[in-house]
């Protein structure tokens, strides 16, 4: 379906809830098709090709809420789904909060995002599986130790997705990617370590060559052969560029608007403070061409942007939808986000740390001794008190370089520990999805070991 049809499709249901006694009502509409294999010793294991197309629509009766979501797009299919969101909305709870953006609020950025490659949808079956053949055969070609492979896959993903609502905003955009990712496993005599390597983007011209991701990948692997034990000591811990995005994904959760009005957040009621150590700045803008985390417009309507959340080191911002604002008495900064059904919550755009100055190797060269993760496993992190330990794996430094791979061990501190403690943030910023930081250092943690 076209653009314009899918705007008027998601136009059509809020007139549809509007004629049938609602007071507002929005109406979300998406349509894709996804590709993906996956390749295992030269073979292919899975190929898997799939359409959806889908409607949902929220609507309210005073403060009362109610939604809907179908995969039928016929006009009975429409219908029934309007009367099941109005007939939810008249047994919810009355909600002071609930309710539309107002219509100041609405609207979209007039510029281009490059959300959409049509080189992403002309690319044949036939061409996505030698892709990932090429990248497990890098990597296992790479040495004589990566003997094995949990395989190495392609996927491509085109979609269209349209909003409307009762308060005369009307928009849709299209858009593309494209990822291929390697697994390898490397052996040494009886033990075997895995890892990977991945590559994404909107624009097929912009993946990286399936030899760069394999041999990436197995030099990942490889890397991990022969871990030590260490003594529990307490040290500079290092996190590389995408264990440092999983440190972003806890401040997401702590600054986002649900947490903080539910008081569920160790940054509850911190606006303005010092948190974190200068070195520290987060921003998320989803107004950035190109990327996973942009748009012209949330999940509500409202036009995306650039928010500093933190900088440095204060707490500038909270991340908000128009409920959570209006529950803390703030108005919405653009990141509401949800699928084709239910109420709004809350979603990061391009959610990135600021980098620093400093090369990845430079940070590591000024480390005596120290951890480098490389992996983190397990969910010990409590957003609403800040303890931190997780399981990890990763390379002991010691006199500025990387020693010897080292794992089963734990990192423990807390969250505002470490937001202060974050002595240095490196030059290696690289988006590869909507969450990106640069090697990080952070000055003392307990590392758990024997």
């Amino acid at each position: 379906m076209s653009a314009r049809g899918l705007q008027d499709l998601a136009a059509q249901v809020v007139e549809l809830a509007l004629a049938a006694g609602a007071n507002d009502a929005e109406c979300t509409v998406s349509e894709g098709d996804e590709f993906s294999v996956n390749v295992r010793m030269g073979e292919v294991e899975t190929l898997t090709e799939a359409g959806a197309r889908g409607a949902g629509v929220r609507v309210l009766v005073g403060r009362h809420t109610g939604s809907s979501y179908t995969s039928d797009l016929t006009g009975d299919g429409l219908r029934t789904m309007v009367r099941s969101a109005l007939d939810l909305a008249r047994i919810t709870t009355e909600d002071p909060h609930a309710g539309l953006p107002d219509p100041d609020e609405l609207g979209k950025l007039d510029l281009d995002l490059q959300l959409y490659s049509d080189s992403v949808a002309q690319l044949e079956p036939e061409f996505k599986i030698e892709q990932a053949r090429r990248a497990e055969k890098a990597a296992l070609d790479f040495d004589p130790r990566i003997a094995n492979s949990e395989g190495a896959s392609f996927n491509t993903d085109i979609g269209q997705h349209a909003f409307a609502n009762s308060r005369g905003f009307v928009g849709s955009y299209r858009t593309s990617s494209c990822s291929m990712a390697a697994v390898p496993v490397a052996k040494n005599g009886g033990a075997m370590e895995r890892d990977f390597w991945f590559t994404l983007a909107r624009r097929a011209d912009r993946l990286e060559s399936p030899e760069a991701v394999g041999r990436r990948a197995a030099e990942r692997a490889l890397r991990r052969l022969g871990p030590r034990k260490i003594a529990t000591q307490r040290v500079p811990v290092v996190f590389e560029p995408r264990i440092a995005q999983s440190l972003l994904a806890n401040i997401f959760e702590a600054v986002s608007g649900d947490s903080i009005y539910r008081h569920e957040s160790f940054l509850a009621g911190k606006l303005g403070e010092k948190i974190a150590s200068e070195a520290l700045t987060v921003v998320d803008d989803g107004t950035i061409p190109g990327l996973f985390g942009s748009s012209p417009f949330d999940d509500e309507g409202v036009p995306v942007r650039r928010t500093v959340v933190i900088e440095r080191g204060v707490l500038k911002s909270y991340l908000l939808n128009t409920y959570t604002a209006r529950k803390l008495g703030m108005n919405t900064t653009g990141n509401a986000s949800r699928g084709l059904t239910g109420n709004a919550g809350i979603g990061h755009n391009n959610l990135f740390l600021e980098p620093g100055r400093g090369a990845p190797e430079q940070i590591i060269a000024s480390v005596k001794s120290g951890f480098y993760v490389t992996e983190l496993m397990g969910f010990g992190v409590n957003i609403v008190t800040g303890d931190y330990s997780r399981g990890a794996v990763g390379l002991w430094i010691e006199n500025g370089e990387l020693a010897y791979p080292v794992s089963e061990v734990t990192i423990a501190s807390t969250l505002p520990a470490m937001l202060a403690g974050l002595e240095k943030v490196g030059s290696d910023l690289e988006f590869r999805g909507s969450v990106a930081a640069p090697t990080i250092l952070i000055a003392e943690m307990t590392v758990s070991g024997q």
